[in-house]
């Protein structure tokens, strides 16, 4: 019996992972790459040393992590979740390790380890692997797919679409038929100019609060000052649940930062039983809450209060102006910055037109989608890999369930 033939475009993570799990007896596969090299986003991906997936292994709170996409997840993660993708590696001789963080890296701490990997498994099938190949048109041929390129023709009888979430590749589905929602930048970091973060860059929060009143929307976690503003966790989470929203806004709106996470009132007992206990300390030498000593002079400088007064004479006015500026501190956001190399975007194919059971699209037949084209994202740590590899892995187990 003759071989089907599979063509994958886009030799990312969803792309490679799918073709690493497909039969090779059954079928012929091409993978198709516009760029010089695959596995891009892979390589550069936790500071080179590619953060693989999350130590989160119950799909109820998988699905919390992804502010698009947590309903349709759901059942997939049911079916391929963490736990399997560390079995997978490891099953290739690559250990994966949990980090405190719950991030999970190869105990390499290198990206290549996983390309490596992924090229290798996809080589010893004798699978073919096409860089520098731009897919232009992709039209349908009698229950066959007619895939054009800028260096040739390639017939296929099924299609895996994992671009990730380029213009271009959106472009191309939508003339197949496929809905597309337009793509907005997801995780990123609030640009502010605030006296309260003025040359502080560096300065990290382990517990802090933030919210956009606007939206009713509050997100906590470690947050630091950066050159442009404000980023860290607490930040990267609000910016990617409320993605479309804030796009709508311009990147124009109001913060309440809440600095040490704890609120107002137990802040004021902390200080006044740190005052009943050093009452001849003066305030700027007063260490009481889990902050620099320069942001807590920044703190005072902007409640006006002297560094050199005795803790014991600090009257209610100036406590409740040094509180506020710690815990409701109100900043002006005015614009974005793309977090580190790891651009993310909310919007593509729209999840309606997917079948989730293994990630075909209900539009065209015998097609099927994975990775960032499709309108699915997540916070940073993990877990935006962590989709590619489950929806792959669906592709794969169906694909090689036909007869």
């Amino acid at each position: 019996m003759e071989k089907k033939k599979i063509i994958i475009i886009g030799g990312g993570a969803a792309g490679f992972f799918c073709a690493a799990n497909l039969d090779e007896t059954k079928y012929h596969v091409t993978i198709l790459e516009q760029n010089s090299d695959v596995l891009q986003k892979v390589k550069i991906s936790g500071g080179g040393r590619c953060n693989a997936s999350h130590a989160c292994f119950d799909p109820k709170e998988l699905v919390q992590f992804y502010p698009r996409g947590n309903k349709e997840l759901l059942s997939v993660f049911y079916k391929f979740q963490p736990g399997d993708t560390m079995d997978w590696f490891d099953q290739r001789n690559v250990s994966l390790k949990i980090e405190n963080d719950n991030r999970i890296f190869p105990e390499s701490n290198s990206s290549q380890t996983i390309i490596d990997t992924l090229v290798n498994e996809v080589a010893n099938k004798n699978f073919a692997i096409k860089t520098k190949t731009t897919v232009l048109e992709i039209e349908t041929k009698e229950n066959q797919y007619l895939i054009i390129t800028n260096s040739g023709d390639y017939i296929a009888d099924f299609v895996i679409y994992t671009t990730g979430s380029s213009p271009k590749s959106l472009k191309l589905i939508q003339r197949l038929g496929h809905e597309i929602i337009d793509a907005v930048p997801s995780l990123f970091t609030f640009n502010i100019k605030n006296e309260t973060l003025k040359d502080l860059m560096g300065t990290s929060f382990p517990y802090a609060e933030v919210s956009i009143p606007q939206l009713k929307m509050e997100e906590s976690g470690p947050m630091l000052i950066t050159h442009w503003g404000l980023s860290g966790p607490a930040i990267l989470k609000i910016s990617a649940w409320k993605a479309r929203e804030l796009a709508d806004m311009k990147y124009q709106f109001e913060i309440l930062v809440n600095f040490l996470g704890i609120d107002m009132d137990d802040a004021e007992e902390i200080f006044k039983k740190f005052r009943q206990e050093n009452p001849k300390k003066s305030i700027g030498n007063s260490k009481i809450f889990e902050i620099t000593t320069r942001f807590w002079h920044r703190i005072l400088w902007l409640s006006k209060v002297d560094l050199d007064k005795n803790i014991s004479t600090i009257s209610t006015k100036d406590l409740q102006n040094i509180l506020r500026n710690l815990c409701e501190n109100l900043m002006k956001v005015s614009g974005k910055s793309t977090y580190k190399d790891e651009f993310v975007t909310a919007g593509g194919v729209d999840l309606k037109e997917i079948n989730f059971k293994n990630m075909s699209s209900k539009k065209v037949e015998n097609f099927y989608l994975a990775g960032e084209v499709l309108n699915i994202d997540a916070v940073t740590g993990g877990f935006n890999f962590q989709a590619c590899w489950s929806e792959a892995w669906l592709i794969a187990q169906d694909l090689n369930s036909i007869n």
